[in-house]
């Protein structure tokens, strides 16, 4: 008789006739070396920490080792001489009910090919599942039949969830690396430049201002920085954010009359996917970018009526909800605001909410102009001449005393601003290690015959004809690069602000 292909299986899984098949008889007494191997398989079958089973060729359980019966929750003798599939494999993960006809394990003793599969689920007598990796391996008669199939299987439950850690630390990787991206396309250098001790100046005026600073900023108290164009309210903002328990995490920056109205809700927010003509991606907004650390809102009096709201909402709360989106989003964000505008004119006026402004006004801090702190003017002209001379690659001489009396008698209606966009146009102008600080002050629209040094005039009458020049020299032209709003450094709606305040209108000139 041919020797049957079941023997090839033998010692790797069981004799024929552990499995219920009986292709050839083993005569102890005739083949008493099979018998004693039989035996030793047996052994090995019962202590293997695998699963292992047999069935043949209807799928009928004719062999499981006790590994493979515990763990699917069964007594091997529930197992035996039923169909394994309608107990243990009847589903995939999802629920979804499982043809046997499309089942590896029937494959393997029908094609006559090893089956491996590792994406799978069998099922526990308690109903719940479990993940597998499993082989089947077809199994042969004497005279070369398909006669069943052995399957080896293992729990592979610890390796997915493994893996699924893995897959979560490398999506959180990910979203670390999206949130740095996405704060560098905002933050400007957080360099120790930006601390309170580097604040050029020592006016009294200066000095009670930043006493505020010392005072707020080890704490989360909203702060609202008070001051004209010009005056560093931001420089201030980051001295608050360097002095606090959030200064390792960033600060974000959003100018709220930069944007339209249009945008803003979407920069402050953020956006869904789809949720307006060209949102292409999911997008963080300001506060979700800032969470943890603190958020620099300047203009906030430009903010528009129907999101003053929401932010109200976030300072209560610390909720929002992105644009197109339903998720509530929670955030721990120190707010600072900034305005040059009166808020409290504008809550009688309806043109501010006053529950927003009693939240904001928590800490005012009064940032003096530079009109206000003379005293600074001779070294903060010295700082800015030793940047610029490193900037230009100009060797720049000190500015003289003819001129530093100059500059401390101009009213510097754009204050700091201004006083270093001055100092920069004389150093352009310099043709060797003099500053012809005189021409960059002759060279401003605003010097009319000299009146803004007379200090006859009342701060807003010079502001007034300040504005007026600029408007007279660019016909009246606001906005673009050679508007109005450009020269003056201020944003347009903040220039046509000032114009209405001030009662400048171009039929009355």
């Amino acid at each position: 008789m041919r020797r049957s292909s079941v023997g090839r299986h033998r010692r790797a899984f069981a004799p024929p006739t552990f499995l219920g098949f009986k292709p050839r008889v083993v005569e102890p007494e005739r083949d008493g070396g099979a018998h004693a191997l039989g035996r030793r398989d047996e052994l090995i079958l019962r202590c293997a920490g695998e699963g292992i089973y047999g069935v043949d060729r209807e799928g009928i359980t004719t062999f499981v080792n006790p590994a493979g019966a515990a763990m699917v929750g069964y007594r091997p003798e529930e197992l035996m001489g039923k169909l394994s599939h309608v107990l243990i494999h009847h589903s995939f993960a999802d629920g979804e009910h499982y043809e046997h006809t499309r089942c590896p394990i029937y494959a393997a003793f029908k094609d006559g090919a090893v089956h491996t599969v590792r994406d799978e689920v069998f099922w526990r007598k308690d109903g719940t599942s479990f993940p597998v990796e499993y082989v089947s391996t077809p199994i042969r008669g004497d005279e070369g039949e398909l006669i069943g199939a052995v399957v080896t299987f293992r729990d592979v439950t610890e390796r997915h969830e493994r893996e699924a850690a893995l897959r979560e630390a490398l999506a959180e990787v990910e979203r670390l690396k999206e949130k740095l991206q996405e704060e560098n396309e905002y933050l400007r250098d957080e360099i120790s430049g930006h601390a309170l001790s580097n604040m050029i100046g020592d006016s009294a005026s200066l000095g009670r201002a930043k006493h505020r600073v010392e005072q707020v900023a080890p704490t989360d108290a909203t702060v609202l920085i008070l001051g004209e164009t010009g005056v560093g309210k931001e420089l201030f903002a980051r001295a608050i954010h360097d002095l606090s328990g959030r200064r390792e995490h960033a600060l974000i920056k959003l100018n709220c009359a930069a944007l339209p109205s249009t945008l803003i809700e979407s920069e402050l927010f953020g956006h869904e996917k789809g949720s307006f003509t060209g949102a292409t991606t999911r997008r963080k907004g300001r506060f979700e970018l800032a969470d943890g650390g603190t958020i620099f809102l300047d203009e906030v009096g430009e903010l528009p009526l129907e999101l003053q709201a929401k932010l109200l909402r976030v300072l209560q709360e610390g909720e929002l909800e992105r644009l197109g989106g339903a998720e509530t989003i929670s955030v721990d964000v120190r707010v600072v605001a900034a305005t040059n505008r009166d808020l409290a004119a504008m809550v009688r006026a309806g043109e501010f909410r006053d529950d927003l402004y009693y939240r904001l006004n928590v800490f005012p801090i009064d940032v003096p102009p530079l009109r206000e702190r003379t005293d600074d003017i001779p070294a903060l002209t010295e700082h800015f001449v030793q940047r610029l001379s490193s900037r230009l690659g100009k060797v720049l001489g000190d500015v003289s005393p003819a001129c530093m009396e100059a500059l401390v008698r101009y009213p510097w209606p754009g204050n700091i601003r201004e006083l270093e966009n001055v100092i920069e146009r004389a150093a352009i102008l310099a043709v060797d290690r003099t500053l012809p600080v005189s021409d960059a002050l002759d060279a401003r629209p605003a010097e009319v015959g000299g009146e803004a040094e007379t200090g006859s005039r009342t701060l807003e009458e010079v502001e007034r004809r300040h504005i007026q020049s600029v408007l007279e020299h660019t016909s009246w032209r606001i906005e673009g690069d050679k508007g109005a709003a450009r020269i003056l450094d201020l944003h347009p709606n903040t220039l046509r602000s000032r114009m209405k305040k001030l009662g400048i209108r171009r039929d009355a000139t």
